[in-house]
């Protein structure tokens, strides 16, 4: 390939992804440019075109009769690659704020797309503060952030997109502690909202974002005793998908919460490992102060990880559950320090740890036939 042919290959498409172009040329030019996104060398094509970045932006968010479809599907697999997040940015700074308003409009068809962009987007820090900052900046009264929850919380919001990846979208803007701010905000009860979307059963993509987002929020430790308590009752909803049709004992299961107790026999666990891996590292951060483990140990907590932990199939899951088990299970730690979040570990035990489980790992992966690894490809 001569070292002039990105150029020409970005003449050649430029004209036909302008608007006021002919709607079948547009279809068939932006249909050529979600190809290209489909690889590595595609993508890195089109990187350096700022201008056909630009043009691909405003078919993703023009009207009918434009492909708006493929062009944010084209923008969904380039912003998968956080290397190409910057060429984005800087063809179209507005990005962020313009694809929000696509994802907030009821009325929007390929809001879903725009979702996807934003979730691949705000997986990195300087785009995810540009979408807080374009949040903040929403319509005087209801907050972006608030409108962005009830999108994602209520059935229905877009009859023509189900907006599951506001579910990741929403976790990784819980990264930024403004955002943990927001959610655990008592008077909002936004964290009560999410609370049953941890088993929505259409969507492990929202599932697991709702699941992120509440991990992320429990690394707060100063809003744990609220959370377990009974203005939001975290844990029956952090303990019903690693739950199973098990059959406990009469006195058992008086010690489980009532949306724990005599589970029927189709009772089924998350099916992913990912989520039930986080469900595990939620109700762990929760149990960072004595109160909190006080509080998990005495809604039965051990007795459905006792019977994850016999279950789980991946390893790496269920040294995550055994670890929770021994939290619970342990002596209390020595007076000082009792909340484990704000521990100062030596750098040479840090280091020790860390060897410790790497070599975890690697005894997991010896286990495990091998197999062909497929390489991750970019969503489209």
């Amino acid at each position: 390939m001569s070292e002039t042919s990105p150029k020409a290959e970005a003449a050649k498409l430029l004209p036909f992804l302008m608007l006021g172009e002919r709607a079948d040329l547009q279809a068939a030019a932006a249909q050529h440019v979600l190809a290209l996104t489909g690889s590595g060398p595609g993508r890195t094509l089109l990187a350096g075109q700022a201008a056909l970045l630009r043009s691909l932006v405003e078919l993703a968010v023009a009207p009918p009769p434009a492909p708006a479809r493929d062009a944010a599907r084209a923008l969904v697999n380039l912003a998968a690659d956080p290397g190409l997040h910057k060429p984005l940015l800087e063809a179209e700074p507005g990005l962020p704020v313009r694809l929000l308003g696509c994802v907030l409009d009821p009325q929007w068809p390929w809001a879903e797309e725009a979702a996807a962009v934003l979730a691949n987007l705000s997986r990195e820090p300087v785009p995810c503060a540009a979408l807080i900052e374009a949040l903040a900046a929403a319509e005087p009264g209801e907050s972006g952030l608030e409108r962005l929850v009830r999108a994602l919380c209520t059935p229905g919001y877009n009859a023509r997109a189900p907006l599951h990846y506001l579910g990741p979208v929403l976790s990784n803007l819980s990264q930024c502690p403004a955002t943990r701010a927001f959610l655990l905000d008592r008077n909002r009860c936004v964290v009560q909202r999410l609370l049953p979307l941890t088993q929505y059963p259409d969507s492990s993509v929202r599932r697991g974002g709702v699941v992120g987002t509440l991990r992320n929020c429990c690394f707060e430790h100063r809003h744990h005793e609220w959370l377990l308590g009974p203005e939001v009752d975290i844990l029956p909803f952090l303990l019903l998908p690693l739950a199973g049709p098990e059959d406990f004992s009469e006195e058992e299961m008086e010690r489980l919460p009532v949306d724990l107790q005599y589970l029927p026999p189709e009772k089924q666990r998350e099916p992913d490992a990912d989520i039930r891996k986080m469900l595990i590292e939620t109700i762990m951060l929760l149990t960072a102060t004595a109160p909190g483990r006080k509080q998990v140990r005495d809604q039965g907590a051990y007795l459905i990880l006792r019977e994850l932990h016999s279950w789980e199939p991946e390893p790496d899951v269920q040294v995550t559950c055994e670890k929770l088990i021994q939290v619970l299970i342990g002596d209390e730690p020595e007076r000082g320090l009792e909340n484990l979040l704000e521990v100062q570990v030596p750098e040479e035990v840090e280091r020790q740890l860390q060897q410790q489980d790497h070599q975890e790992r690697e005894q997991q992966e010896l286990e495990l036939d091998p197999g062909p690894q497929a390489e991750e490809a970019a969503p489209t």
